[in-house]
Formats: C-alpha cells, structure tokens, sequence
C-alpha cells in the first residue's frame, strides 16, 4: 500500500510512504490462497491493479467488498480483509505524520538532503563490497528439474557489477515463476548481507548493480503466469545461487515450507523454519527462518485457541544439518493434529535437490512431508501437494537443513587438538 505525503498546504507531493503486509486469505482455488497447482494467476486469488483506496479522506468499503468477491474465487474472509487493509491504512498514515514532524523539526532540504546521503552511503558500502569480490557462477535446479542459472561480472574500474541470469529456465507451467521484483529484492538482500556496516536498507545497494533478466523466463514472466511460489520458493532459489556463485556460503533450507489449512470458516498460513548454511568461519544456525522469509511462526497458544488443530510436535532435526570444518544447521520437524475436516496444502522446495555444501562441506539433508491417517496410514505428499483432512488426522512438515562449508577433517582435526 502506498500513501502520498505533500506538503503543509496539500499542493506538493514530497515523498511517499509504503507498508507491505502478507493477507493470509485472498481468493483463488485453495483456502489461504497458495494453492499449489495454480498455473495462472488467476487462480492464486483476487488480482488488485493499482486500485484507490481512499479517496478525499474516505475508506472506499462498498469498492473494496466489490473488488474481493470479484471472479471465479473470491475471498473467503472479508471482514479480516477489510481489517488489514485498516491496519495497513493507520501505518502508513503514522509514517506521513512522522514525515511531518521530522520535517517540522529539521526543514525540508535537510531532511531531503539526508535521504540522498542515505543512499549514497548505501552505494559507497556496496562498491567496497565489489573491490573485494571476484567473479563467479552457479547453477541451481529445483526438485521440477528447472533451475536458476546466474553469472556475476565484476568490473573492478568503474566499481560495479553485472548480475546475469541468462540460462534460467523458460517460464513454467507451474507456479514457481517469480517476477522481476522479487529477483531484484533477492539482489538487494544478499549484497546488503555482504555489507559489515549496520546502514538502512534502500536503493542505494543497487546503484552499481546491473541485473539482467531474460524476458519470458522463470524469473520475468509474461502474464497470466502463476506465481505464487516466486516470492516465497524462487526468491530463496535466486539468494542461494547468488551466494553460490559469490562463493561467500553453502546453502540455506532454500525454501519457507509453505503450509496452509482451512475451508469456509478457517484459513491459515505460516512458513516453516529450518536450517541456515554455513560459512568459512561460522557454523549455520538450526531452526530459522532464513534470508527471503521475512516471517515469525505463530506462537502455539494462539494456534491452537483460534483454529482447531493441536500443534502435538514442534522440535529440531539434530544432526540433520551437512557436516564441513563448520556444521550446516539443522531442520524442524513440525506435527500438527486436526481436529475438524479441511484442506491442506503445502508448497515447498528441497524434497529431492538437497541444500548445496560448499568447500568440501557436505549438502544438507532434505524436507520430507507426509500424512498420518488416524487409521494408521501414510500418504507421502509431493514437494506441492494438497490433501483433505479428517479428525484425528495428522500433517507432519519435515523441512532441509543447511549445507556445511569445508572438508568435515578439519572440524574432527580441530576438536583433538589440546
């Protein structure tokens, strides 16, 4: 969502303010709306193309119920729709009052100014990051067999950089197509990490970066592509290649474990923590989320007091994480019981193409997903899968873990040594 700030006196526009928020239910074929074989756009839920809110001060209610019960799948919960649609609205509006005062305080030319500086900065901090940098690429594939293919340039005189994903898979049948923004917020987020400064994340970072993006691949697809598993699945596939081909860590889990439940009344969504890679002198971290999530588990007491499910398991893989000179971090195992029928989903990565080692350190292990039927069975689910549950029966999300960096006989060598 997106708020214009203008001046004291409504004629100038200044600036803007932005909130980005996840609606956990708008539209499509599956309850939480990550269906996982949605092969257009449309059937991922209601699609909003740059769509007024407010107009003059007014909240346009009666517009907005029209637009979330538009087409084939409309929303399934309106009023909490409606709900963070308000919250989002009241952040932004405190982010155009801070904006006020700030500028009250300090002038308008010196708070412009200082918002250059910022970026500027950022800038400065990203071609240091290039000086030390060599160039470098990767192939990664997913578990489908398509894969991210990147190719990093550095041109030490002018202090910059060129981000290549020629060779990427053609867009797909599937959902797994992300577009162009989420590869450049990918782009954006592993060379910020490469930073040692603690600076504010902005557009500076990308300055001196050129990122080329071959029209109708997976990475800039054409509509009505799917893609609801860009962001979410594809965005941790570009930041792990990207990392591959810098040589800066092994592979993280590579995917959110996306999990969903619901029906008429309920509707959830959460990702699913598991481990981070190692580096050349870090271990990796067990039961994170990592790089592109961007989300908290919800906590169980509210899990399970708001839906009917109980949470009976929720523990780290120990062990699980890819050996090396420093240790990749370990997955989660997760199980949860339902208590009412509805359908369940998930859309995840990393079932069959394990995260990479690197150094000589070995690949992580990777995510399994099943079911246990309350008669005893077993029903082994796909890396995206939807099944319909009954009482008693129980979803069980396994997730990867990280790779490992260096030959493991260093780490073995280096515990007996005195």
């Amino acid at each position: 969502m997106i708020t214009p700030v203008f001046d004291g006196a409504g004629e100038e526009l200044l600036f803007f303010v932005g909130s980005r928020a996840h609606h956990s239910e708008i539209g499509g074929i599956s309850p939480g709306s990550v269906p996982p074989r949605s092969t257009s756009i449309d059937e991922e839920g209601v699609l909003i193309d740059n769509f007024c809110l407010v107009d003059g001060g007014r909240f346009r209610e009666t517009e907005v119920r029209e637009l979330f019960s538009a087409g084939a799948w409309p929303t399934r919960n309106m009023e909490q729709n409606l709900a963070d649609l308000r919250a989002q609205i009241a952040a932004n509006e405190k982010g155009v009052q801070e904006l006020h005062r700030i500028i009250d305080e300090f002038g308008l030319d010196v708070v412009q100014a200082y918002m250059g500086h910022v970026q500027d900065n950022a800038e400065e901090m990203v071609r240091r990051v290039l000086d030390v940098l060599s160039d470098g690429q990767f192939r990664y594939p997913f578990d489908d067999g398509s894969q991210i293919s990147v190719a990093i340039s550095i041109n030490r005189e002018a202090r910059t950089a060129r981000i290549d994903f020629t060779g990427t898979s053609a867009q797909l049948p599937t959902n797994f197509n992300a577009p162009t923004a989420v590869v450049k917020a990918a782009v954006l987020y592993v060379f910020r990490t490469l930073i040692d400064d603690d600076i504010p994340l902005n557009g500076g970072c990308l300055k001196p970066l050129e990122i080329h993006v071959p029209e109708g691949s997976m990475l800039a697809p054409r509509y009505p592509a799917a893609v609801v598993a860009g962001n979410v699945e594809t965005g941790q596939m570009v930041t792990d290649t990207l990392y591959g081909a810098l040589k800066t860590m092994a592979a993280a889990q590579g995917t959110m474990n996306n999990f969903t439940f619901g029906g008429g009344r309920w509707q959830y969504y959460e990702t699913i923590c598991g481990g981070s890679g190692a580096g050349p002198d870090f271990d990796g971290t067990s039961c994170v989320h990592t790089n592109m999530t961007n989300t908290r588990l919800t906590d169980p007491e509210i899990l399970e007091w708001r839906y009917p499910v109980i949470l009976e398991r929720f523990e780290m893989r120990r062990g699980s994480g890819g050996s090396g000179r420093h240790h990749g971090g370990d997955g989660s195992l997760r199980r949860i019981r339902f208590l009412e029928p509805m359908t369940a989903a998930i859309v995840s990565g990393h079932r069959k193409v394990p995260p990479y080692g690197m150094a000589g350190g070995a690949s992580g292990t990777c995510g399994r997903t099943w079911v246990e039927r309350l008669d005893g069975s077993t029903v082994e689910l796909d890396s995206c899968d939807e099944i319909e549950m009954m009482p008693g029966d129980v979803f069980v999300i396994q997730t990867p873990s990280g790779g490992g960096y260096g030959d493991p006989k260093e780490r073995a060598e280096a515990a007996e040594q005195p």
